[in-house]
């Protein structure tokens, strides 16, 4: 209880100090911070970029917390299509997109929302989608104790569609194929296909 209050009391901290700087962010544009419609905004914005930043307080272990059921199936497991939000750690812009994540069970399968909890995880830091990718295929892949694992996530970049080359139907696609999925191309190919 003690470890819980004090977390809140860090983030409140947190919270503060971010709006302040806010709030100095803002008045550096040439913006008024107190008329009305810019009042409360250092607030909702230091609010909002602790929830966006968030994975960063989160721990993958408690997370998944023994979620692992015993199973004699050895066959694929997908998850596609999980939703996934981040900030780029270059810009501090948004991408967003879908990640795909399978794998090969070895005696043990994971708890299905627990593998979305981890997308969430890694998403909710500053981020490169590169190491994010990679990030949540070597903990699946440690944690689930599977005989392989592919993660590949697509997503749109408002750092690329914002602002620089503006482009605005640019796709960037991702991979990390580790254990079977990397030696075995039949296992690779069927995990592709099968995400399509």
């Amino acid at each position: 209880m003690c470890c819980k209050f004090d977390r809140v009391r860090s983030l409140c901290y947190h919270a503060a100090v971010m709006e302040g700087y806010y709030r100095k962010l803002i008045q550096s544009i040439g913006e008024d911070t107190q008329r009305p419609g810019l009042k409360a905004t250092p607030k909702r914005a230091a609010k909002a970029f602790l929830y966006l930043t968030g994975g960063y307080q989160e721990d993958v272990r408690k997370v998944i917390n023994h979620a692992l059921f015993p199973s004699d199936n050895d066959e694929m497991i997908i998850v596609k299509d999980i939703e996934l939000y981040s900030l780029c750690e270059h810009h501090l812009l948004p991408f967003f997109g879908k990640c795909h994540v399978g794998y090969l069970p070895d005696g043990k399968i994971i708890g299905l929302s627990k593998i979305a909890r981890v997308v969430d995880i890694f998403a909710r830091r500053l981020q490169v989608q590169e190491n994010l990718t990679k990030q949540i295929a070597e903990t699946l892949m440690e944690h689930a104790g599977a005989k392989g694992v592919g993660v590949v996530i697509e997503a749109r970049h408002l750092c690329m569609m914002m602002r620089g080359v503006e482009k605005q139907n640019s796709i960037m696609k991702t991979s990390c194929m580790l254990g079977a999925f990397r030696k075995d191309i039949s296992t690779r190919s069927e995990f592709l296909s099968l995400i399509r």
